[in-house]
């Protein structure tokens, strides 16, 4: 229902989103950086029209890269009209360090929006609408961004080198010889590492000091520092059997001659301790799912365009459906349908500064040339309410399969209307093919190659016999989904033949999966 009410307004439900402010701001004062924030500066903003300084002063950024680019032509024919489109060094560096700011300010309060609506057991948010409103706003603002670093480049004012810095990899502009006293570099250099580590090292210690918290209070237990049926309280893991070893991090045993026998135990020991994943594995009575992949731009779902989506049909116990048509033909010809039905492939646009800078990555890795994608013939999915609409209905009938999950989770919340409340409400049931990967195929223990194991679709699927060794996977989203499904159905064939996994003394009965309880 509110997708369909969105397709009747076109781009005015991103106004309409901002009648929501009242009860996001009675229930998250603060952003993901534990900042107050000001929800009279996210009422300002023009969510429908573009809240880029270009766009807000009327800057044609196209025309102005296209001037800048004919400016360093050997013989150039400047016209009145080129002439307009130029920028200064200085107007060049004002709409760079304002975009950044603005940028900063609302991906931190987007960062913060799934805690608090996840957390909102008293319903005070009644929807996910404005984090999908800010969302949308930030992924063309960041193509204004990107817009400006490139005329940047083309007026020989620096360069882009990506660079690596821990958790994510940034653009960082190096100035041209000449240009560094005409542009102060230091306040528009992006500081997306800065705030994602800095935000992780926060968490990380948050986590310490609640283990060490709980750790000194089941010390302090009266019973011995176990509960009454004999289980350890808050169990971070074991001292080392002789006593004489340190103990670091609650548990992990380090000697000081350390050898790589005992490391690699100890990695061993590591990757197959339970934890958050577990709780994307399938329960015994799993039948019908839907398999989904979807091909992205990039991979903050806050900044960029979902371009490609794959999704089709299998049932891991009873029989294909008789009636279903057969002998779907996918773009790999030794792909072979067999149990699958149902299939679909989705394909979708960019805006035109996202497709006149091009993806070289992404084309690279799917072949899908964004500078093809900013026709008539390709609709923005963000703006395409009767695809989202349909793509829920889909997603609420049966558990969804994905491979790291979490990806295709996290594009859903901040891209589909009625995802999110459909979510917290229990409707949406979710099955992660990595977890399985990781917990129940003996193939994936970490090696010196693979230190954190090796649970990549490409090496699951392999392994479970979906894909041929001489063959690789392909990103796209159909043939991703299938040969993924088809690796769950002969990985679960196994595992009851075997009785482990779900048929374990362990298992989950019924369909499994990560699902919200109702909690009023």
């Amino acid at each position: 229902m509110q997708s369909m009410n969105e397709a009747k307004m076109g781009r005015s439900w991103l106004t309409e989103a901002k009648q929501d402010i009242n009860q996001w701001s009675a229930s998250m004062p603060k952003n993901a950086d534990n900042q107050l924030i000001d929800w009279q500066w996210v009422a300002s903003l023009d969510l429908e029209h573009g809240i880029g300084a270009a766009q807000s002063q009327d800057i044609d950024l196209i025309a102005v890269l296209d001037a800048a680019d004919t400016a360093l032509l050997p013989t150039p024919e400047i016209t009145d009209s080129m002439q307009d489109s130029a920028l200064s060094a200085q107007q060049l560096h004002n709409l760079l360090k304002k975009d950044l700011t603005v940028r900063d300010r609302l991906e931190s309060i987007i960062a913060q929006c799934n805690t608090a609506f996840m957390t909102d057991f008293d319903r005070l948010i009644a929807s996910y609408r404005l984090p999908r409103a800010l969302a949308y706003a930030n992924r063309r603002l960041c193509d204004e961004i990107a817009m400006l670093r490139r005329i940047g480049v083309a007026m020989g004012l620096w360069t882009i080198a990506e660079e690596r810095r821990e958790r994510v990899t940034v653009p960082v502009l190096q100035p041209v010889a000449g240009a560094g006293n005409r542009v102060n570099f230091d306040d528009i250099q992006d500081r997306t590492s800065q705030i994602v580590n800095g935000r992780a090292e926060r968490r990380a210690a948050e986590r310490e000091q609640k283990r060490a918290s709980d750790y000194a209070m089941s010390r302090a237990n009266l019973s011995g520092v176990t509960s009454p049926g004999g289980s350890r309280v808050f169990d971070y893991g074991d001292r080392d059997s002789t006593g004489t070893g340190a103990v670091g991090s609650f548990g992990s045993f380090e000697s000081s001659a350390d050898s790589a026998e005992a490391a690699q135990a100890r990695r061993l020991a590591d990757y197959k301790k339970s934890d958050w994943r577990d709780a994307y594995l399938p329960g015994r009575d799993l039948d019908t799912v839907m398999g989904i992949d979807i091909e992205t731009t990039g991979t903050d779902p806050a900044r960029v365009y979902i371009i490609d989506a794959g999704f089709e049909f299998m049932n891991m116990i009873s029989p294909r459906p008789a009636g279903e048509p057969s002998g779907y033909c996918y773009e790999q010809g030794y792909y072979e349908a067999g149990d699958a039905y149902g299939q679909a492939r989705l394909s979708f646009g960019v805006p035109a500064q996202n497709a006149l800078l091009g993806n070289p990555l992404i084309l690279d890795l799917t072949g899908i040339d964004v500078r093809d994608r900013a026709g008539t013939d390709f609709r923005l999915f963000d703006e395409w309410p009767e695809a989202q609409v349909g793509l829920l209905q889909r997603l609420e009938q049966q558990p969804y399969v994905a491979h790291n999950a979490r990806f295709e989770h996290s594009f859903f919340m901040l891209n589909v209307a009625g995802y999110a409340e459909s979510y917290r409400a229990g409707n949406i049931t979710i099955i992660d093919t990595l977890p399985m990967s990781r917990r129940w195929d003996e193939g994936s223990i970490p090696d010196d190659e693979h230190p954190y194991g090796n649970n990549t679709l490409d090496a699951y699927a392999k392994r479970q016999g979906a894909l041929d060794a001489s063959q690789s996977e392909r990103h796209l989203g159909l043939e991703d989904a299938h040969i993924m499904l088809v690796a769950m159905k002969h990985h679960l064939g196994a595992l009851h033949a075997e009785g482990r996994g779900p048929w374990s003394a362990a298992g989950r009965p019924g369909n499994g999966g990560k699902r919200c309880g109702k909690r009023w």
